[in-house]
């Protein structure tokens, strides 16, 4: 990480570089004549790019396997890097539940970003923990050992010290971090269940995340917590963390997460009430309630509990009382877990 760039270092990235593929390109594909002609930047990187639709030809957007055959217009968008640019300090208001010496427990807004990427390289909690925390430089991605989605909220951990976060990995890799999330699904689950069922890139939306044969072991463990108008109410317990685990799994099982913008399908039509609070969501219906670990440095078992955030509260009334069920549903009497020695922190608004 280079300490003395600035913002305006990156500001020649504001407009797309425009290019005209000349004569001795002829017959190449698209990302191999880029890499001839931007050997600033490596062909994996070009080749993103393309992908993300950042590169045109000739107006449109272009695939990596294009064929040219010289004299075509190439717009493209380049990318700052984000050894570069993503990994700087951001002064940001942080949701702290806990913090030590060796850890520290995020309560996650919906709409923050995780960490630096294609479309997202600044304003993300990665940026907002480097300035909180300057010392996390030092520690791979400012501690982060596992990801909430854009629009998932809820509870994450965060490592202060390169030992934290390999133990943290540890723990993640046996399955003994506990991963709690509350979801709001379509339809009416009818019993609990699991979901065991390899995750990898969609095969034809690579924006997309599906069961395929050829995907990575993933299991997410399902528990009916109530039954809603036309949704159900549903505690997921994570063994393994693939992206977008829960939305994939639980559209795969045809109970897809209400609002889900990306794997929500068109869902019934519901009473006007229920549609409008659907609309007014405008994110996946997931929060991250509750997470458990073994401390780095005291090895004792600790487990954050999180309220639900007022969005998704207002949902799940909306929601209920289009059921007609009463009002006396308690969030916290889903937890039947016996805690034994673990130190239970529950965190109010």
């Amino acid at each position: 990480m280079n300490s003395d760039f600035e913002p305006d270092d990156y500001s020649d990235f504001a407009e797309p570089r425009v290019l005209t593929i000349p004569a001795e390109c002829a017959g190449q594909r698209l990302d191999a004549a880029l890499a001839c002609l931007l050997v600033d930047y490596s062909r994996s990187r070009l080749t993103t790019w393309i992908k993300d639709g950042l590169v045109l030809v000739d107006g449109k957007p272009g695939s990596p396997k294009d064929k040219l055959w010289g004299g075509e217009t190439v717009s493209v968008d380049i990318q700052p890097n984000p050894d570069e640019v993503a990994f700087q300090p951001e002064a940001m208001d942080l949701d702290v539940l806990h913090e030590d010496e060796t850890i520290i427990i995020i309560n996650k807004p919906p709409g923050l970003v995780v960490h630096p990427g294609s479309g997202n390289w600044s304003g993300t909690l990665l940026n907002g923990l480097l300035h909180a925390y300057p010392e996390l430089k030092s520690v791979p991605r400012a501690g982060i050992v596992h990801r909430l989605d854009k629009d998932t909220s809820g509870l994450m951990v965060v490592a202060r010290t390169l030992a934290a976060q390999n133990l943290l990995v540890q723990q993640l890799q046996a399955r003994s971090v506990k991963r709690h999330y509350f979801a709001i699904v379509q339809g009416e689950v009818r019993r609990d269940g699991k979901v065991d069922a390899p995750i990898g890139r969609h095969p034809k939306d690579r924006i997309k995340m599906a069961v395929v044969g050829t995907g990575k072991p993933a299991v997410t463990h399902y528990r009916v917590l109530e039954h809603l108008s036309g949704h159900t109410l549903v505690e997921c317990r994570l063994e393994t963390g693939r992206t977008h685990q829960i939305r994939v799994h639980m559209a795969h099982i045809g109970h897809p997460l209400a609002a889900d913008p990306v794997y929500g399908g068109r869902p019934k039509l519901q009473e006007p009430e229920v549609n409008m609070a659907l609309e007014d969501f405008a994110r996946q219906a997931l929060h991250a309630k509750k997470l458990s670990l073994v401390h780095p440095a005291s090895g004792k078992t600790m487990t954050w509990k999180s309220p639900l955030p007022q969005d998704f509260d207002i949902l799940l009334n909306v929601l209920r009382s289009a059921a007609g069920l009463d009002d006396d549903w308690d969030e916290d009497d889903w937890d039947d877990e016996d805690d034994g020695d673990t130190e239970v922190i529950y965190v109010r608004e």
